[in-house]
């Protein structure tokens, strides 16, 4: 058999660790849902009626992720570098069009991540009706900590997340105030993607999201599942 050959060389296998397990977690897709938080929503002038809508996403590459306790350079062609905490899913089994009793089956384990945004090229892309691919799909904007195996913990339902820049507390909320929880946003995604293991689901971030520089510590948390960091290094 002839050994097949590149131009160039592939794209490197994107992974995160797994908490208790030597083997590490390879990222397939990474799934962003939009204003999942009402008050996030209403800060960002964009309210959500649950009862006429159905959640919406964005997506980033695999290449955007990087591991918790990192320091990434202030992205390029930004004035207004924000941060985002939110609770990650990661799923471990194929699904197509699945029920609310089948969507915990899919869920492999948990993170914490950042969906950082360069907020002011989003505005734009927004208001003006168009992707928003360089607000949100760049290099080192996913950043995720290890991944908690779901075992024994079912679907995750209420717990407390938060965030703090250079110790000084920004966001501070509860899981159960997800506007679509964790269930029903598995079901919404499975009826357009057949998910797949090593998929990545963002799940919406709380209010009080905003800017940091050059020199900023981020830390975030979710009880139950852990701790995420990242430091806000000097631009490229």
């Amino acid at each position: 058999m002839t050994q097949q050959t590149y131009l160039w060389n592939p794209q490197p296998v994107f992974s995160l660790p797994v908490q208790g397990c030597e083997a590490r977690l390879p990222v397939k897709r990474i799934f962003c849902v939009g204003r999942n938080y009402h008050a996030h929503a209403i800060e960002m002038e964009r309210p959500v009626d649950k009862a006429t809508m159905r959640p919406f996403y964005f997506i980033k590459d695999p290449s955007t992720l990087v591991e918790s306790g990192a320091t990434v350079p202030y992205p390029a062609g930004t004035q207004n570098y924000h941060y985002e905490m939110e609770l990650v899913v990661a799923i471990g089994r194929s699904g197509f069009r699945v029920t609310e009793a089948e969507a915990s089956e899919l869920i492999f384990g948990y993170a914490a991540g950042l969906d950082m945004t360069r907020r002011d090229l989003q505005l734009v892309a927004r208001e003006q009706g168009r992707p928003w691919d360089l607000g949100k799909n760049f290099e080192k904007s996913a950043v995720c900590s290890e991944i908690v195996p779901a075992s024994g913990r079912g679907v995750l339902e209420t717990g407390a997340i938060s965030l703090a820049v250079n110790g000084q507390t920004k966001q501070s909320s509860d899981l159960s105030k997800l506007i679509w929880n964790i269930r029903e946003l598995i079901v919404d995604l499975s009826q357009f993607y057949h998910l797949e293991p090593g998929d990545l689901i963002y799940t919406g971030t709380p209010e009080g999201v905003g800017a940091v520089k050059s020199g900023d510590v981020i830390t975030g948390h979710v009880d139950g599942v852990g701790d995420v960091r990242l430091t806000v290094g000097a631009p490229e």
